[in-house]
């Protein structure tokens, strides 16, 4: 790992190997470019602005699409299908509240055009925004050539900083008959809603994709070869859930594994471990992403990359090539929206800024948009067990008051964990409607190192779910 110094002398900091002036000129005889970006996806597309703005000459090369896949194959038109799925629960909840709903049903094709123009409409925001920056915008294939040149469509550009942002790549395991599934990419383009779909995963796409093809009326398979899906996240969070999607009647199957895949008049039919066999219309893999770094030439320049073949960087995203740096998915380390563009944003306040910036990962928070919503930030209880020793664990169950008219089985749960030797509250998680909403709000106290006193001192709003994170007053006893 290359290390990363910064020493100010006279009226010049120097960086590693490369000097940047309080005056801002960039050496500009030697190079087009500043910075070169690749990959116009949010962290990019950020570090490009607000280095542009800080007087950087700035170019960007992107292969596919403005935005990358949060914009388009990922958490924008996942989240509006999220809303689409709803609709179903909302329809049959409405009888209680006494309106009298007639016959409905999905059509898919025009949901699926609705979503593709806000998509298009995106896009377009973001290439004005680039171009209001002064930002290049290129579209093709880069590749780098050497430690300050990229090459896109033939053509060569110089560049004085490179900075990859790339993102990751959905992948389907190497199995007999695997080319017969599809990912998520895909799903986001289906000309027709299956009838019945086999999901095979158990993160965030994985759970999310379940929710949304139940609730838009497919039957649905979940398989997933662990013991309970969502690893990493609480267990009282991960267990919630799937007592939720349950109850919804999504076939949840863990332990398990898809061994072959073959195709069938009506669809495909896939062979799973034990011996049992499922058919589906669809098949649809969210078994993980790999880092999007192959044909970049990183390795002509000596880029480290690990296993994954993600890139390697310091606190401040260099790579082990002093002029190339990588941001986001590539680089496989918090691999959310939010955290690529402060990573974006960091990278151009250290080059261009003379402010050397790392980006904050501790207490970020996060969303699963499963149905119910998962929200949670902070440790788990395993992680603050390990981290801290003794800790107070508070957690509630009820009926959200919606449900009291509508009778749906429906539970939320709410969790809080507090270190016993400052009060500080270190995790909070939720498992319910609109918990990333109410999250959001609960990671700035969080942040801030409020204490379970002060959670206690604080007013609820009533009657909503959220009070019930500073109305929570018993501890859950100690394992045994």
């Amino acid at each position: 790992m290359s290390t990363f110094s910064v020493e100010e002398k006279g009226s010049a900091h120097y960086y590693g190997n490369y000097t940047i002036s309080k005056e801002g000129s960039r050496n500009m005889a030697r190079y087009d470019y500043d910075l070169f970006t690749i990959g116009a996806g949010s962290g990019g597309v950020r570090a490009s602005r607000v280095a542009a703005s800080y007087g950087a000459k700035v170019a960007i090369a992107e292969e596919r699409y403005l935005g990358g896949t949060c914009v388009n194959v990922g958490c924008i038109p996942k989240k509006l299908l999220v809303y689409a799925a709803h609709f179903s629960e909302d329809f049959e909840d409405a009888a209680g509240f006494g309106w009298t709903v007639g016959e409905r049903r999905i059509h898919w094709t025009r949901l699926i055009a609705n979503k593709n123009a806000e998509i298009e409409r995106l896009n377009r925001v973001y290439r004005k925004l680039l171009d209001e920056a002064g930002v290049t915008i290129l579209d093709g294939h880069a590749q780098i050539l050497d430690p300050h040149t990229v090459v896109v469509d033939q053509k060569r550009y110089t560049a004085e900083h490179i900075l990859v942002a790339t993102g990751a790549w959905p992948t389907v395991p190497e199995i007999p008959g695997s080319e017969h599934a599809i990912t998520s990419n895909e799903a986001f383009f289906l000309p027709a809603l299956p009838e019945r779909v086999i999901v095979v995963g158990g993160g965030y796409v994985g759970v999310e994709f379940a929710g949304i093809f139940h609730g838009l009326g497919a039957r649905v398979t979940q398989v997933h070869r662990g013991q309970l899906f969502l690893r990493g996240f609480d267990d009282d969070v991960r267990a919630a859930l799937a007592a939720e999607m349950k109850k919804r009647g999504i076939d949840l199957r863990f332990n398990t594994q898809i061994e072959k895949i073959e195709k069938v008049k009506d669809g495909i039919r896939a062979s799973l471990t034990g011996g049992m066999a499922l058919e589906a219309g669809q098949i649809m893999f969210a078994t993980g992403r790999l880092p999007n770094t192959r044909a970049l030439g990183l390795e002509k320049v000596g880029v480290e990359m690990n296993g994954k073949g993600a890139v390697v960087v310091d606190g401040y995203s260099r790579s082990t090539a002093s002029s190339v740096y990588a941001i986001g998915d590539c680089t496989d380390r918090r691999n959310l929206t939010p955290v690529a563009i402060a990573e974006g944003r960091a990278v151009a306040e250290t080059l261009f800024n003379n402010n050397p910036t790392r980006p904050n990962y501790a207490n970020v928070p996060s969303a699963v948009f499963s149905l119910p919503n998962v929200g949670t930030v902070g440790l788990t209880e395993r992680q603050a067990r390990e981290r801290y020793g003794k800790i107070d664990v508070y957690k509630t169950t009820f009926r959200p008051l919606k449900h009291t008219l509508t009778g749906r089985d429906e539970l939320t749960m709410m969790k809080l964990i507090v270190d016993q030797a400052t009060d500080r509250v270190i995790g909070c998680h939720m498992v319910g409607p609109e918990a990333g909403e109410i999250i959001q709000g609960l990671s700035v106290a969080i942040t801030c190192g409020a204490t379970k006193a002060q959670f206690d001192a604080t007013i609820g709003i009533h009657p909503t779910a959220a009070e019930e994170f500073v109305t929570m007053r018993s501890k859950l006893p100690e394992p045994a």
